[in-house]
């Protein structure tokens, strides 16, 4: 066993990382509720001020990435090892950005119409990030790692789901979608989506990881 996981035992947990990964989670939350929003709007007009809402989380998460770590670079003993710590803070930052440039792809694009599995997946990235902020809630508590496993697979399904609708949508598009300018567009902002929840389930992985570890 490594010094700084055996001194992991002593790391009370208040430890200053996991308020930032409580926040770095609950920025995640409102993001993807922000999104679920500008999915939904029937007034287009309103779209770039809630896409500046989404920007703003996403800004709200580099800080918080910053944060951690430079908190990292200046601790010596940290809650569990390092290079998780890292994978953790990257994964839900890259879950944020993805929604983001989602986002920022329908204020370019100016899309005449969303695919309703947007809606759909809009839906599985707000519970993903939901099952994210509870597993870090519980890693904070050292509550059973059962039910942290049980979030990180639930959020595994979820990504499958999002990924059968995705190809629902892709298809549809190809099928149905006459103008070959619109089909790119929807493809292109269809595609930032997916990868989204792709990096949520990154992130069920990396908890995966570190509560093997711990264990």
């Amino acid at each position: 066993m490594g010094l700084n996981k055996a001194l992991q035992f002593l790391v009370p947990k208040d430890s200053k990382f996991f308020p930032l990964f409580i926040g770095v989670a609950e920025n995640l939350v409102e993001g993807s509720k922000a999104f679920k929003t500008l999915v939904t709007l029937e007034d287009v007009s309103k779209r770039p001020a809630i896409i500046e809402k989404i920007k703003d989380f996403e800004n709200q998460g580099d800080t918080f990435t910053h944060t951690i770590f430079t908190e990292l670079n200046s601790t010596y003993i940290t809650p569990f090892d390092r290079q998780d710590i890292q994978d953790l803070t990257n994964s839900v930052d890259n879950v944020l950005d993805y929604t983001n440039k989602t986002a920022q792809r329908i204020l370019l694009y100016k899309p005449k119409r969303l695919p309703a599995e947007m809606n759909q997946i809009a839906d599985m990235l707000i519970e993903s990030a939901e099952l994210i902020l509870f597993a870090m809630k519980e890693l904070h508590r050292n509550k059973s790692y059962k039910e942290i496993n049980n979030a990180c697979v639930r959020i595994n399904t979820l990504e499958n789901a999002a990924d059968a609708a995705y190809h629902v949508g892709i298809s549809d598009l190809f099928e149905n979608e006459k103008d070959p300018i619109e089909l790119i567009k929807l493809k292109e902002i269809l595609q930032a989506l997916e990868k989204a929840i792709d990096c949520a389930e990154d992130v069920s992985d990396v908890i995966k990881t570190i509560i093997l570890k711990q264990a």
